[in-house]
């Protein structure tokens, strides 16, 4: 064997150690990636209070678990509970499975099973059943895509889409609506 065979067996050799390890680095730094992976923060089992942009209270929230998404600054949320104070400081109570909250804290999103009542020194004790809601805290207004339905003493109303202001105790269904009055005697 010739010493230029040798020299040209070990460059190719040397190429292709080389092309391995920089695709395996490559493959090694794209799993990980520059960041952790892992939420900014997280929290457990907690009550977190939300000030709007005047400092009155957006909403309570509690929940067995919140995640900081990395980077974006919105949370995830476990079986949230969010209390709304109304103008007469009392709460209207949303639960659900799943919960995101804006980076702005300006946006709630309610997946899974969401409830919504109202504040139990409300004579009329509104009800409101879907799978999907979006709460504005800010505005005290809600709406959906999904079917909803809306009960309180007499009347239940369930319709497909829906447009509410909290405050003013309003609720537009917005298609397929019907709508079942019950008097009370």
């Amino acid at each position: 064997m010739n010493l230029r065979a040798v020299l040209i067996a070990s460059l190719v050799l040397g190429a292709v150690l080389t092309g391995w390890l920089v695709l395996r680095h490559r493959a090694h730094q794209a799993v990980g990636g520059t960041g952790s992976g892992r939420s900014d923060f997280v929290l457990r089992d907690f009550e977190l209070i939300s000030l709007d942009k005047t400092g009155k209270e957006a909403f309570t929230l509690r929940a067995p678990l919140l995640e900081q998404t990395p980077g974006a600054r919105t949370m995830e949320l476990s079986s949230p509970l969010f209390l709304l104070p109304d103008i007469n400081g009392h709460y209207w109570s949303v639960r659900s499975r799943t919960g995101w909250v804006s980076k702005d804290h300006d946006e709630l999103r309610l997946r899974g099973r969401v409830v919504t009542v109202s504040p139990t020194e409300d004579p009329r004790r509104i009800t409101m059943n879907t799978e999907q809601l979006n709460v504005y805290p800010n505005t005290r207004t809600a709406t959906s895509k999904a079917v909803v339905t809306v009960a309180e003493p007499g009347l239940t109303m369930r319709g497909r889409g829906l447009q509410a202001d909290l405050a003013a105790k309003r609720f537009t269904l917005l298609s397929q609506a019907t709508a079942r009055y019950v008097p009370s005697h």
